[in-house]
């Protein structure tokens, strides 16, 4: 099968596209899914960087598919030629992927493959987040960095959903139009207004609940003046460089703040727990309370192009590979 390695670790000139065996018969509890559209995102960057280790080499990439299953081992419960996508499992950057059944979940019929892969990773990132992480409700108000990206518009929107109010940030005047399309009460554009002052200033000196920082060193400590006493920093991601090491003093100094730095892989570790969010944000998808902005779907081969625009900033949604 045609599959993308990192071979060096490195830059987007070292993915490699080549040959790798097919799977073959699957071990109990793991399904083959041949792949019919491939998510994109930063935790695949992180890898090919070897910024977050793997235990192989040369290193797999793709986090997230979506496809049909065609060989199921001993205790799956899914019929060969079932509808399935998935989030959190290595490998998908390839025509074919050998899952945990426990991480697979049914793709309605009315949501296409594309679909179904633009949504699991970001979308459950977006749901734990905002339903878990710290649960947003009506008139609770909360800071969304890089609102315009493919997590961002979707926090974006189900905070709204939630009921909070959403004060965002992008890059240009463009990307903002597009925060404020899904649902952001304000837009903050970096590159031309420091968001710290104009937060308060939105907030009447208050502070934000919760910030959602998915970038990391260039946000992270302004981000915590954002905050009002008592209140949440979620660190997400570092698409901007790792924030490095914290004073725990500093979140007393600052308000008794909250830091968290939490990973969609401990939110749906219990397959109840996956099946309940990915039925929210199916049944939103399919009701039109939730939409999905789809850039750019490359071919698989071109998975480097991919990763340069992903990591150019020159997106606002999910890109896409297909096999």
């Amino acid at each position: 099968m045609k599959a993308i390695v990192a071979d060096p670790l490195g830059g987007p000139e070292n993915l490699r596209y080549l040959d790798l065996p097919d799977p073959g018969s699957p071990a109990p509890g793991y399904a083959v899914v041949q792949l019919e559209a491939i998510g994109v995102n930063f935790i695949d960057v992180y890898f090919r960087t070897g910024l977050y280790k793997a235990p192989e080499t040369p290193v797999r990439l793709g986090n997230e598919g979506a496809g049909v299953v065609v060989a199921a081992g001993e205790g799956v419960g899914l019929a060969v030629g079932s509808r399935v996508a998935y989030a959190m499992a290595r490998g998908s950057y390839a025509e074919y992927a050998t899952v945990p059944a426990a991480q697979l979940v049914p793709l309605p019929e009315a949501i296409s493959y594309e679909q179904g892969a633009a949504l699991m990773l970001q979308g459950m990132t977006a749901h734990y987040l905002t339903h878990s992480t710290y649960v947003l409700s009506r008139g609770s108000t909360c800071l969304i960095h890089a609102a315009a990206g493919g997590a961002g518009s979707l926090l974006v929107q189900l905070a709204k959903i939630a009921g909070a109010k959403v004060i965002g940030t992008a890059g240009t005047e463009e990307k903002a139009a597009f925060a404020h399309r899904h649902g952001a009460d304000h837009v903050i554009v970096y590159t031309q207004t420091d968001f710290e002052p104009a937060v308060r200033e939105f907030t009447a000196g208050k502070g934000v609940d919760v910030v959602y920082d998915s970038v990391g060193s260039a946000t992270f400590h302004k981000s915590l003046n954002c905050l009002k006493p008592r209140g949440m920093m979620v660190s997400f991601g570092q698409s901007s460089g790792p924030v490095g090491n914290i004073d725990p003093l500093l979140l007393s100094q600052k308000g008794s703040l909250f830091l968290t730095r939490p990973s969609l892989a401990n939110y749906i570790a219990d397959p109840a727990e996956l099946h309940a969010r990915a039925n929210d944000l199916f049944g939103w998808l399919q009701s039109g309370r939730l939409h999905l902005n789809i850039q750019k779907t490359y071919p698989l081969s071109e998975a480097a192009q991919a990763h340069r625009d992903l990591e150019a900033r020159l997106s606002t949604g999910k890109l896409l590979l297909v096999p």
